[in-house]
């Protein structure tokens, strides 16, 4: 009996996903730069490296408007996390990128991050 309950896969586990809540406090007047970044080449290289975007956001109310943009990734697991970042950070088109960003001064002053686990009622798992 035990293997068909294997097979039906009531003793089987979801695979537990972790989420990234990412907030970047912009440098005054670098918000569009940073959006800019993030839109024309930090998501893709984030797919490069299996960090799923979930969405990204910027507040609707002024001041936060101005120099917060938020933003959360699913990652296969917290170590997975931590491998991901470490590959990412080490491209060498992510640092071509940043440096060019960045010729005229840092983008972000920055960064709150906090690694989530999703409630039981949520609808992401």
């Amino acid at each position: 009996m035990a293997s068909i309950s294997t097979l039906r896969g009531s003793d089987a586990q979801p695979p537990h996903r972790v989420y990234e809540l990412r907030l970047y406090h912009a440098n005054k007047g670098k918000m569009d730069a940073l959006v800019a970044r993030f839109r024309d080449h930090t998501d893709a290289l984030f797919k490069k490296y299996n960090m799923k975007s979930i969405g990204y956001w910027q507040p609707q109310d002024a001041p936060d408007r101005q120099d917060l943009f938020i933003y959360i990734l699913e990652h296969p697991s917290r170590d997975e996390a931590k491998k991901n970042w470490a590959a990412f950070q080490a491209d060498p088109e992510w640092k071509k990128v940043k440096a060019d960003s960045e010729a005229n001064g840092a983008l972000v002053d920055h960064i709150d991050h906090y690694f989530m686990d999703p409630t039981s009622f949520s609808e992401l798992k």
